[in-house]
């Protein structure tokens, strides 16, 4: 299916796809200039899903773009635009895949599938202060969330050896009809801020900052 959902501002922009296309579907999508260099990528993969959702991201990046764009990967494994032309973050889970973009901010996304495993690893990353403001009922959004909010900050540390639970805290929102977190990190000696917003949806939730 085309963009599932889109959304674009003066400073940033991103896209989720529903995966639901075969392989030769989405590749289609793509314009033939280009095409020869992609599949040299895709030939590292030997597993259809993978291949498809190593796909998806590029085509879900040329729709927002209007272009191809070549994925290059710091030793982290965190991805860049090859041509630095924008900054680039990455995410995706079971049937969906995340990008954001931005010419001059960083940027940072994250995309959760809504499932109840997430209950029983919630004591590696919650602290006690951050379940005071757990949405009423909704402990596995709460802990979604939270889990995906610290993704994000992660993504845009760039820092080794970042505990979850010590160094990254979370601020859920009043109630779910607000649209951003207030989250810190004590990792740095800047102890930086961040404005995470979220979407919740009843597959998945997702955050994203530009910082």
């Amino acid at each position: 299916m085309p963009l599932f959902q889109q959304y674009q501002s003066n400073t940033y922009q991103w896209g989720i796809w529903k995966l639901e296309e075969e392989f030769d579907e989405l590749f289609s999508r793509l314009p033939a200039e280009g095409r020869d260099e992609y599949l040299q990528g895709i030939d590292k993969f030997t597993s259809d899903s993978r291949r498809r959702e190593w796909l998806a991201i590029r085509v879900l990046l040329f729709e927002l773009l209007g272009e191809m764009k070549n994925i290059s990967y710091m030793s982290s494994g965190k991805p860049y635009l090859a041509d630095h032309s924008a900054y680039l973050s990455i995410s995706h889970t079971k049937g969906y895949m995340a990008v954001i973009v931005s010419k001059n901010h960083k940027v940072g996304i994250d995309i959760e599938q809504r499932r109840d495993r997430v209950l029983k690893v919630a004591h590696k990353y919650v602290r006690e202060d951050e379940r005071t403001f757990f949405l009423p009922e909704d402990e596995i959004t709460s802990l979604l969330l939270i889990w995906s909010a610290k993704e994000v900050m992660f993504k845009c540390l760039e820092e080794s050896e970042i505990d979850f639970r010590e160094h990254l805290y979370v601020q859920l929102p009043a109630n779910s009809l607000e649209s951003y977190m207030f989250c810190s990190e004590f990792r740095t000696s800047t102890k930086q801020n961040f404005q995470i917003h979220f979407l919740i949806h009843p597959d998945f939730v997702m955050t994203w900052t530009v910082v």
